[in-house]
C-alpha cells in the first residue's frame, strides 16, 4: 500500500482556484492517494491518514474529523483515536466498478474548528478471485464433412470479472485428431479462441468429435474453467455469412423511447436457398443487461432499445451480435455493435449536507460555520455545472469554498428569544437547457445561553395569615419566569438567611422549590408575633446561574382564641375565692376588684363585666369596665353571714370568650374573730340548738392548728427534702394594705399579682411556680420561714445573696399569697423583696433590659 500527496500548485489557474479556497479555509487542500487491493476484511489498514495530512491525531475527535463517500456503502472508515484509514467493510471490485481498467474510491476529508476539505482517492486494487468462466458449459458445433482444412470456427469468449494481469490470458485445448486452437485478440485487447481444422472429417468414420476447451486467467495462482465443445460432422455447406462491418458504432441519446431504432446490421452468404438464408440474434457471450436494453430482429437484424438507457449507468454498451444462414453446418459468425450514449439534462441536482453544525449558540459570532454542502450532478458538460443560492432575509451567508462544495455561515449575532429556529431553504440549478433545480430546507436550531435573570411577575407580595394556623399549610405562592429556555429557564426557589425573633426564618417557613408555594412550618400566634419579612430568591439552572429577590410581608391577622384570664382574686384547689368585708361598712365599699386579662388584641381583648348570680341580688354590683365589686348598701343583721356571688367577664370578640369567678364575701363584726373563724363555718342565730355540737368542733379544730403549728415550728429548725403543700385557704382584711396588687407591663402582656398580710409579714406563692422562674429574694432573717427544698416545691426561689447560704429555697407564707408571672409576652419579669422581716417589703421587678421598675412599698 501506498500514499502520495499531490499538492495543487501548477497553473496559474488553480493558483488562483487556490488563493480564493484559501479565504474560506484556513489550509490548503490537498489530495491523497492509497491503493488498497479488494476483499480486504473488515479493519485492515489502508494508511495513517492524520499522518500523511500532518493533522494532531489528539485534535480529531473536537475537530469532527470525518470522511464523505459518495459510494452507497460505507467501505472506508477512519479510527480518531490514532488516525489511521481502515477498511470498514469489504470491497468488491466487480461489483464496484465492474470491468473498467481503473476502479477508484473518492473520499472527502472534512475537519472542522477551522474547517478543512481534502480529497482523498483510493485505487482498489484487484485480486485474483474469478475464474474464467464460458456463457454455456457446452458447445455444440455442427461441421460439414467438406471443410477444408485449415477452416477456423469462432468459439464463444470466456469471461473474467478480473482485470489486468488477473484477467483471461489463454486457451488451451484438449488433445485430439482434427482440431487445433488458435487464439485471437481483439482491438480492446480481449482474447478469443477459434478452433481450426487440421485434419478433414470423415463423417463415416467418425460423426462426432469431443475436446474439452479451457481458458487460464494471468492471476496467482492460476484459475480456469472449462466447457465441453461436441462436433457433429455435416454434410457440406460451404459458405458462411458475412457482416459488412466487424465493428459497427452508432450514437444513442439517453432515455430514447423503447422501439427506437439504434442500428440495422446486414451479413451476406453466397449460397442460396436454406443455405443462404440468414438469422441474427445476440451472441452467447452478451452480458444479460444487455439483453434487458436493447433487442435484435432475428430476420431484418434490427437492433431497438428495449429499456431505459442511462448515460449516468453506462456511457457506451457493447454489443455482440452473430449472424447464421439456415443450411446444414451453418457456421455464425460475429460483430460487435458499439452504442455510446449521449447525456441530455434528466438529472436534478443532488444536495448533500456534508456537516451539520446545529443548534447553534445565540452568541455565535458572526462567520461561524452552520454547515458543509456538496452538490453533485450526475449529468455532464453544461447539465452537470451547479449553483447555489439561499434566501437574503436570513442571518446567514452561502460562501462557496471551491467546485460543488459550499459552507454556510452566519451573518450576524443570533437572538434565541426572538428566533429560535430558522428553516433555510438551498436551491440548486444546473446550467442545462432546460435548467433543473432541487431544494433543500436546513433547519439550524438557535440553541439558548444564560443572558436573562429570572422576573417575579409582582415586585412585592403581602400576605395576610390569620393566627393559629395549621402547620404545613401553604399562606401564599410567588411566581417568576425566565425567558431562556431548558435548563437556562428551569426556576429553583429559596428562602435567603434571615432571622425572626431571633430564631432562624427557616424554622418559621417553607417554599417549595419547584412551584414556589410558600408553607407555614408552625402555627403562627399574633400576640406573640405579629408580621415579619421574608427574602426569596429564584435562580435559573444555566451556567453561571442568574437570579433576582422578591421580599414577602407576612402580616398575622388575630383571632379571638384566648379567653379571659382572672388574675384577682383567684380560686385555689376548685374552691371559691373568698374576701371579708366589715359589716359596719356603708354603702360604696370596695369589696373587690376583679382583675381579668384578655391576651387577643382591638375588639377581642376589650371586657366587660356581669354578674351573673348573687345570694343577695341588691346587696353588690359590679361595675361593667373596671370589675370592681361595690357594696349597694349597709349590711343589717338579716343578712346571711355568707354571700355568694359569681361574676362573669367576657370579651368583645366573635364569638365572645368569657371566664366565671365564684367569690364568697362574709361580714364578721371584728378582725381578731374573722382570723380565727375557718371557711365554710356558718353562724346560725339559733346557738342555743348547737351549742354542743360548736363546742366539739371548735376544740377539734383547734387540736388540729396545735397539731399543724408543732409541724411548721419543725420544720423551720430542721430543713426538710420537701415543702408541705401550700395551704390555699387565705383569710384577709379590710385594713391589711395590698399595694398596687396587679403589676402590669403595657408592652409585653406580663402580669403578676401578690397579696401581702403585713402583721405576720408573710408571702405565700398562689400558684406553682413555672420551672425556670427566677425570683431574687434579699433581706430575709431566718426567723421568716424559709427552708431549703427541692425541685418538686410548690415555689422555688434564687436567693441572691441575703446572709443565706446560697441555694434553692421554698418559701411557705400561709397568710399570704403571690402568684407566679403569667407568659403571655417576650419580657422577663423578676421580683426584688425588701425587709420582709421588718414588717414592710419593697417589691420590683425587672423589664428584662438591665433596669429594674419599683411598684412601692409596702406594709405598715
Amino acid at each position: 500500500m501506498r500514499a502520495c500527496i499531490v499538492r495543487r500548485w501548477t497553473l496559474a489557474g488553480q493558483v488562483v482556484c487556490l488563493l480564493l479556497c484559501a479565504c474560506a479555509l484556513d489550509r490548503v487542500l490537498a489530495q491523497i492517494r492509497y491503493s488498497v487491493p479488494e476483499e480486504l476484511e473488515h479493519g485492515a489498514f489502508v494508511g495513517n491518514i492524520a499522518e500523511d495530512l500532518g493533522l494532531d491525531v489528539a485534535k480529531l475527535s473536537s475537530r469532527r474529523f470525518r470522511i464523505v463517500s459518495g459510494a452507497k456503502k460505507q467501505y472506508l472508515e477512519v479510527n480518531l483515536e490514532n488516525g489511521i484509514l481502515f477498511v470498514n467493510e469489504k470491497i468488491d471490485r466487480e461489483e464496484l466498478c465492474e470491468q473498467s481498467p481503473g476502479c477508484f474510491l473518492h473520499l472527502q476529508v472534512v475537519i472542522e474548528n477551522p474547517l478543512e476539505l481534502y480529497r482523498v482517492e483510493v485505487e482498489i486494487l484487484d485480486v485474483n478471485d474469478n475464474a474464467p468462466s464460458f456463457p454455456w458449459s457446452e458447445f455444440n458445433l455442427e461441421i460439414t464433412e467438406s471443410a477444408a482444412p485449415g477452416s477456423r470456427f469462432p468459439l464463444e469468449s470466456a469471461q473474467d470479472l478480473d482485470v489486468g494481469s488477473n484477467s483471461l490470458r489463454s486457451y488451451l485445448l484438449s488433445a485430439n485428431q482434427h482440431f487445433v486452437l488458435d487464439i485471437q485478440t481483439r482491438n480492446d485487447g480481449s482474447k478469443f479462441a477459434e478452433l481450426v481444422l487440421q485434419s478433414p472429417l470423415d463423417r463415416e468414420q467418425q460423426k462426432t468429435h469431443e475436446m474439452v476447451l479451457t481458458a487460464v486467467d494471468g492471476g496467482s495462482p492460476l484459475r480456469s474453467g472449462t466447457a465441453q465443445i461436441k462436433v457433429t460432422v455435416l454434410d457440406a455447406n460451404d459458405n458462411v455469412p458475412v457482416f459488412d462491418r466487424s465493428v459497427y458504432r452508432v450514437s444513442l441519446v439517453e432515455n430514447a423511447p423503447r422501439g427506437t431504432l439504434v442500428l440495422k446490421l446486414n451479413a451476406t452468404d453466397l449460397d442460396e436457398g436454406a443455405n443462404g438464408e440468414i438469422t441474427y440474434s445476440f451472441s452467447g457471450h452478451a452480458p444479460l443487461k444487455v439483453r434487458e436494453l436493447f433487442s435484435v430482429d432475428s430476420h431484418s437484424g434490427e437492433i431497438r432499445v428495449k429499456g431505459i438507457v442511462d448515460y449516468e449507468k453506462a456511457s457506451v454498451y457493447e454489443l455482440y451480435v452473430q449472424a447464421k444462414d439456415k443450411g446444414p453446418s451453418a457456421v455464425a459468425v460475429h460483430c460487435k455493435v458499439l452504442v455510446d450514449i449521449l447525456d441530455v439534462n434528466d438529472n436534478a441536482p443532488e444536495v448533500i449536507l456534508t456537516s451539520v453544525s446545529t443548534p447553534v449558540q445565540e452568541d455565535a459570532p458572526p462567520g461561524t460555520v452552520i454547515a458543509v454542502v456538496s452538490v453533485m450532478d450526475r449529468d455532464s458538460g453544461e447539465n452537470g455545472a451547479v449553483d447555489c443560492q439561499i434566501p437574503g432575509n436570513v442571518p446567514f451567508q452561502l460562501h462557496s469554498s471551491f467546485k460543488n462544495y459550499y459552507t454556510l455561515v452566519t451573518s450576524e449575532f443570533l437572538d434565541r428569544e426572538s428566533v429560535s429556529e430558522y428553516n433555510i431553504t438551498l436551491t440548486a440549478r444546473d446550467l442545462g437547457s432546460p435548467p433543473l433545480s432541487t431544494r433543500k430546507t436546513i433547519l439550524v436550531q438557535v440553541s439558548d445561553i444564560n443572558d436573562n435573570p429570572p422576573r417575579f411577575i409582582q415586585p412585592s407580595y403581602t400576605v395576610y395569615v390569620t393566627e393559629n394556623n395549621a402547620p404545613g399549610a401553604s399562606i401564599c405562592s410567588v411566581t417568576a419566569f425566565d425567558p431562556d429556555s431548558n435548563q437556562n429557564a428551569y426556576l429553583s426557589y429559596s428562602i435567603l438567611e434571615g432571622q425572626i425573633q431571633g430564631m432562624p426564618v427557616s424554622t418559621y417557613v417553607s417554599i417549595n422549590s419547584d412551584n414556589g408555594n410558600i408553607y407555614a412550618l408552625r402555627s403562627f400566634d399574633y400576640e406573640q408575633l405579629r408580621n415579619f419579612q421574608i427574602r426569596i430568591q429564584a435562580q435559573d439552572a444555566g451556567f453561571p446561574p442568574l437570579s433576582s429577590n422578591v421580599t414577602v410581608s407576612v402580616f398575622v391577622l388575630d383571632q379571638n382564641d384566648n379567653a379571659p384570664v382572672i388574675l384577682s382574686p383567684l380560686s385555689r384547689n376548685g374552691t371559691v375565692a373568698t374576701e371579708m368585708v366589715p359589716r359596719s361598712v356603708d354603702a360604696g365599699y370596695l369589696v373587690a376588684k376583679i382583675t381579668a386579662l384578655d391576651a387577643d388584641a382591638g375588639q377581642n381583648s376589650r371586657l366587660s363585666y356581669q354578674m351573673l348570680q348573687a345570694t343577695d341580688p341588691g346587696l353588690f354590683s359590679v361595675a361593667l369596665y373596671t370589675g370592681e365589686i361595690r357594696t349597694i348598701r349597709r349590711f343589717v343583721d338579716k343578712d346571711a353571714i355568707r354571700q355568694r356571688l359569681v361574676i362573669l367577664v367576657k370579651d368583645n370578640g366573635q364569638p365572645p370568650l368569657s371566664a366565671t369567678l365564684s367569690t364568697v364575701e362574709t361580714a364578721l363584726k371584728t378582725y381578731a374573730d374573722m382570723t380565727e373563724v375557718p371557711l365554710g363555718y356558718d353562724i346560725f342565730s339559733d346557738l342555743n340548738l348547737y351549742l354542743v355540737i360548736g363546742l366539739g368542733s371548735v376544740s377539734f379544730l383547734l387540736l388540729i392548728t396545735i397539731l399543724v403549728t408543732i409541724v411548721l415550728k419543725c420544720q423551720k429548725t430542721k430543713p426538710s427534702k420537701a415543702a408541705p403543700p401550700s395551704r390555699n385557704s387565705v383569710i384577709s382584711e379590710r385594713n391589711s394594705t395590698i399595694a398596687d396588687s396587679t403589676l402590669v407591663s403595657n408592652d409585653a402582656y406580663w402580669y403578676s399579682l401578690f397579696l401581702a398580710e403585713t402583721r405576720k409579714g408573710k408571702l405565700v406563692v398562689r400558684q406553682p411556680v413555672p420551672k425556670g422562674a427566677r425570683y431574687i429574694v434579699s433581706s430575709i432573717p431566718r426567723s421568716t420561714g424559709l427552708t431549703e427544698t427541692s425541685e418538686s416545691a410548690a415555689s422555688t426561689l434564687q436567693t441572691k445573696d441575703c446572709g443565706l447560704r446560697r441555694g434553692n429555697f421554698s418559701y411557705f407564707i400561709p397568710s399570704l399569697t403571690v402568684f407566679s408571672a403569667s407568659h403571655f409576652g417576650i419580657i422577663s419579669i423578676a421580683l426584688f423583696i425588701l425587709s420582709i422581716g421588718s414588717g414592710c417589703y419593697s417589691l420590683f421587678y425587672s423589664r428584662g433590659d438591665g433596669s429594674w421598675i419599683c411598684r412601692g412599698k409596702f406594709g405598715q
